[in-house]
């Protein structure tokens, strides 16, 4: 019997040897099964695409091998290829694991999807998420992500900026597939990206399942931390879509002052 449900991890890469490593052995170590591992690389010219075939390799000489699937071809950039993963994904949910970030627990799989199965299948929940750690280039724990996640989420959350990180938001495929990446952005293209995907839930009034666990340690020297002013003025211009700019001005002073005062 296949396991329910099916997750389909994309790891989107570029020039990334010396980091990919520890995300492939991080997806190779998960105790769960249901796995679908879809790489999109942009044509990297350095030690990656080497680092892939190892994992290839190791994934085809174990006992329980889970799916890898490789698409190497140009891009316009990451969020451009991060819409091409969500048009190809085949697990019943999928999430983003980039190079340098890795899975907490080796049964991090497990207990995302125990939390799935709580609900029944007429009500499957629209997301599932979870804490998130921060480490440095060598994967070495930094600290806690400073922002806890919620336990009743909602789109209102995302007043006070990126609640939940991106790596640890798993969003339904069939709910994925309809809500791309919108490219005006270059920085926080997947903040916006959430809020649309929570909307549509409450819209549907499907639940949002909290694991109530550390799901991923996310390397935090990430594209949106290296350029954070012109992360957070995008943010702002989502904030004023999505909410009206009284709002969206207000709370940007508390993420402004957060930015500059908490380290």
């Amino acid at each position: 019997m296949k396991q329910f449900p099916s997750f389909t991890i994309v790891t989107v890469t570029f020039n990334a040897g010396a980091t990919i490593g520890r995300t492939l052995n991080s997806v190779s170590s998960q105790t769960y099964e249901a796995i679908e591992h879809l790489i999109i690389d942009g044509c990297s010219s350095d030690d990656t695409m080497r680092e892939i075939h190892l994992y290839v390799e190791r994934n085809t000489d174990t006992n329980h091998p889970h799916t890898i699937r490789l698409i190497r071809e140009p891009d316009k950039g990451l969020y451009d290829a991060m819409n091409k993963a969500l048009l190809q994904a085949k697990g019943n949910y999928v999430v983003f694991l980039n190079a340098g970030d890795k899975f907490h627990d080796n049964d991090t799989l497990a207990k995302v999807s125990a939390a799935i199965r709580k609900y029944s299948s007429a009500r499957q929940p629209a997301i599932a998420y979870g804490e998130t750690d921060l480490v440095d280039g060598d994967g070495q724990f930094i600290r806690h992500r400073r922002l806890s996640v919620p336990d009743r989420l909602t789109s209102r959350s995302f007043l006070l900026g990126m609640l939940v990180c991106h790596q640890s938001f798993y969003v339904r495929s069939d709910i994925a597939h309809n809500f791309l990446y919108d490219l005006r952005y270059r920085y926080s293209a997947d903040y916006d990206w959430c809020i649309r995907v929570i909307r549509h839930a409450e819209k549907r009034g499907l639940p949002m399942a909290n694991v109530g666990t550390v799901l991923t340690d996310y390397l935090s020297e990430g594209m949106t931390t290296r350029h954070q002013r012109a992360s957070l003025i995008e943010r702002l211009r989502i904030m004023g879509r999505h909410f009206g700019w009284i709002a969206a001005l207000a709370a940007h002073v508390w993420i402004l002052l957060r930015a500059i005062f908490v380290r």
